[in-house]
């Protein structure tokens, strides 16, 4: 303990280093603003700005990405509270209810809760990288197929306490989802499935972007039209105000949510060490337990404040936990990390156990940094709600056209194939009528998030098992978890079918 604090120190005083502290703060700003664009994200903003970073040490470098990740994992919540549209897919499950809070004329109560909710996460987070990365790095190298697939049950079991209280429509969502998860080519022949049409843009799958985009920026869009008509220069939000009273008292408000931070802390980080997984499922699993463990779990997707802290705990805390096996064991735990491990190959510094030994003043400086990004991003985001309030303000006719034009961008940002504006589009109606039927809309976006994770665990697994599906129940880590998330699955529906004998017997 006292060596790892001795280290720790040490890194401190090379984030101490002006220059090293002004790339934190500028890259701190940068991340707000990438993460609140949609369809940028922090993959995209870390890989258009990774050639700057060889003007400056290696280490300097990694700092300067690092923070810009970090603040992109704050700034996505802020197109998702203000304008419905999701930043990045990180920021989905915060569109849930912080766009309902918006609405309602407490954005600054969301945006507030989110930031104080991303700054809880990260810290745990940092904490539990700085004193426990080896044992957690192997218990991500056990984490395999079967494990994986596991987890991907666990969430979707958790998709159940999504949707209202109609299961079977919210199991319909889920299946359509997953449907859409599935276009493109198969992972183990090659061959071309669900190609509608012989459409050539099918080909590369249906990007999740794109249908998170279409349902809740186009979608949102024309509900708000037909439901409010705020023509006449009326903003979308007329009551929205920042004092220094209401921040107080958001902030009162905020203490009562610690259990559910906690939660998604711990969790997100967890799901954010295994390979591949990333802040994505991490947040979209978060909202779900968090809407299940809630006293008052009727008014998530109204306007709860523990819809906006437990994903944003749980998405913060997995962009940390995320570098964990990229620095212990060489794997990038998310796209982001990829573009970041690609960057320490290029500079030298080879990933892996001997890292912390042969650069260890680059990876304490680094873990050091993370804590500096933290804060800076939690100062700056805070600061910078006041700006954020008054886009709510624009007139609606003036607005509008800008969110169409947002949802383009990034509809066309991620492949820059015209197909995609084309495919989002039909989703924004798609979104309309499903909302228009009462068909939850949060289980069919997550479904096509972690199909692509759960097909090719799925398949792996019974490939390496001859097709016996007892391998999730037989391996030490894979069986827990897959008997947690079985009992999660049937719950409501053993329950639905007690209060039915329940009404019959009180007959």
């Amino acid at each position: 303990m006292t060596e790892i604090l001795g280290l720790l120190a040490n890194g401190f005083l090379v984030v101490f280093e002006p220059q090293n502290l002004m790339l934190i703060i500028v890259g701190c700003g940068l991340g707000l603003f990438i993460g609140a664009m949609p369809g940028l994200g922090s993959v995209n903003g870390v890989a258009i700005l990774l050639p700057l970073t060889f003007l400056v040490p290696p280490t300097g470098a990694i700092i300067f990405l690092a923070a810009i990740y970090y603040g992109a994992m704050y700034g996505g919540a802020i197109s998702s509270i203000m304008l419905g549209i999701p930043g990045a897919s990180t920021a989905v499950a915060t569109t849930f209810d912080g766009r309902p809070l918006a609405k309602n004329g407490l954005a600054d109560k969301a945006l507030t809760a989110a930031a104080v909710a991303s700054f809880v996460g990260g810290s745990i987070s940092v904490v539990l990288f700085t004193f426990f990365a080896p044992p957690l790095a192997h218990v991500a190298l056990v984490f395999g197929a079967p494990e994986e697939f596991a987890l991907m049950m666990l969430a979707f079991a958790t998709f159940v306490g999504l949707g209202n209280d109609d299961i079977f429509k919210t199991i319909f969502s889920i299946c359509i989802g997953l449907v859409l998860s599935a276009v493109g080519f198969d992972i183990i022949s090659g061959e071309p499935r669900l190609v509608l049409w012989d459409i050539t843009g099918f080909l590369h799958g249906v990007n999740f972007l794109v249908l998170a985009i279409g349902i809740y920026g186009i979608g949102e869009m024309i509900w708000t039209v037909e439901e409010h008509t705020l023509g006449g220069g009326k903003s979308m939000l007329s009551e929205a105000n920042v004092t220094v009273k209401r921040t107080m008292a958001n902030l009162r408000e905020l203490v009562s949510t610690w259990k559910t931070m906690l939660m998604g802390s711990f969790l997100g980080y967890f799901v954010g060490i295994l390979p591949a997984a990333g802040a994505t499922p991490g947040s979209l699993m978060s909202y779900g337990i968090a809407k299940q463990m809630s006293k008052e779990p009727e008014k998530f997707g109204h306007g709860s404040v523990e819809g906006v802290v437990a994903p944003e705990a749980a998405n913060n805390a997995a962009s940390t936990g995320s570098m964990l096996p990229m620095l212990t064991l060489g794997i990038p735990g998310s796209p982001t990390t990829a573009i970041l491990l690609g960057g320490m190959v290029i500079w030298g510094l080879e990933p892996g156990p001997r890292l912390f030994v042969d650069h260890s003043k680059f990876v304490w400086g680094l873990i050091a940094s993370l804590y500096a990004a933290n804060l800076f991003s939690l100062i700056i985001n805070i600061a910078f709600i006041p700006a954020f309030i008054k886009i709510l303000k624009t007139p609606f006719t003036i607005l509008a056209p800008i969110i169409f034009i947002l949802c383009l961008i990034g509809g066309y940002a991620p492949t820059q194939d015209m197909h995609d504006v084309w495919l989002m589009l039909a989703f924004g109606v798609v979104g309309y009528l499903m909302r228009k039927l009462d068909y939850p809309l949060a289980p069919a976006v997550l479904a096509i998030v972690l199909g692509p994770l759960a097909e090719p665990a799925l398949r792996q697994s019974l490939i390496i098992s001859d097709g016996s599906f007892s391998i999730f129940f037989t391996r030490t880590y894979a069986g827990p978890i897959m008997i947690i998330a079985l009992i999660l699955l049937f719950l409501p529906l053993l329950k639905m079918g007690y209060d039915k004998l329940r009404n019959k017997k009180a007959a």
